[in-house]
């Protein structure tokens, strides 16, 4: 990357995109370890889940965003989504201005230095058929058991913010007993929406046993700017959010981790 393309320099903004509310956990990390910077999101709330998409629809969606984020003058761009993460990051990672930045790539090698014989893998249907998370961690460390699943009713419980009812948890607990069938040592919360639900997974199995990648994610990313002279210099930032459908939905369903101030701005390309 070259850091003067287009206009760009170390105090441009950073853009983060997922098909909803859960990028805002990377987003909440990285304001805790960079809060200097200027950050754009994008929830692609319309086309909300991702996970039952082809990657014909993902590569389209994904298209348009970063031609946005290019025309905000991106230095860089984190797919806060596992599931474009793991199904067109191979094919898009070299055609924008910008450092991307994939969920799934940049945490695979942390997660393969666990202490840990078997691994779990809670994802989107669209992650666990990729097979992305099984091959990445398999380069690493061989010697690692990947146990994926996909829970095909998640995003929508917590896009609806619906996860303590009693509807909603009978699903969840469903879930989380087919996965300790496999006996993991640790489970990864592969999706990013999946971390709004600690707390009731919580209630099944202890917390430590859940893995966050937000956290290793925006390490990764700090590190990268840094040896890469990319840190705003900034003493502050300034934050832009845009969704492609419903900005009341999300600034409520957004509370669980971010605080919005106002309605994010629609944007449907």
């Amino acid at each position: 990357m070259t850091i003067s393309k287009n206009d760009i320099n170390k105090n441009s903004p950073i853009g983060l995109f997922d098909s909803g509310v859960g990028g805002l956990t990377v987003l909440n990390k990285l304001k805790k370890l960079l809060p200097n910077e200027s950050y754009i999101y994008y929830g692609d709330t319309l086309h909300m889940p991702y996970g039952d998409k082809t990657k014909e629809q993902l590569l389209e969606y994904s298209d348009k965003i970063f031609k946005f984020f290019e025309q905000k003058k991106c230095k860089a761009v984190v797919m806060a989504c596992n599931t474009t993460s793991s199904v067109v990051y191979e094919t898009v990672k070299d055609k924008y201005d910008f450092k991307l930045f994939s969920i799934v790539h940049s945490v695979s090698e942390v997660l393969s230095k666990l202490q840990v014989k078997k691994l779990g893998i809670f994802a989107t249907r669209a992650t666990i058929m990729s097979g992305a998370y099984n091959e990445k961690i398999g380069q690493f460390n061989p010697n690692i058991k990947v146990y994926g699943q996909y829970c095909p009713n998640w995003v929508h419980i917590v896009e609806e913010n619906s996860m303590n009812l009693p509807e909603s948890v009978k699903i969840i607990k469903s879930d989380f007993d087919k996965m300790m069938q496999n006996k993991p040592d640790k489970i990864v919360l592969g999706c990013t929406h999946y971390p709004f639900l600690t707390d009731v997974l919580a209630k099944f199995g202890s917390k430590d046993l859940f893995i966050d990648p937000a956290e290793p994610f925006a390490k990764y990313i700090k590190e990268y700017l840094a040896k890469n002279s990319m840190l705003s210099d900034f003493k502050t930032g300034n934050d832009e959010f845009y969704v492609s459908s419903n900005p009341d939905n999300f600034k409520k369903s957004s509370v669980m981790f971010y605080k919005l101030e106002k309605n994010p701005e629609l944007l449907v390309f």
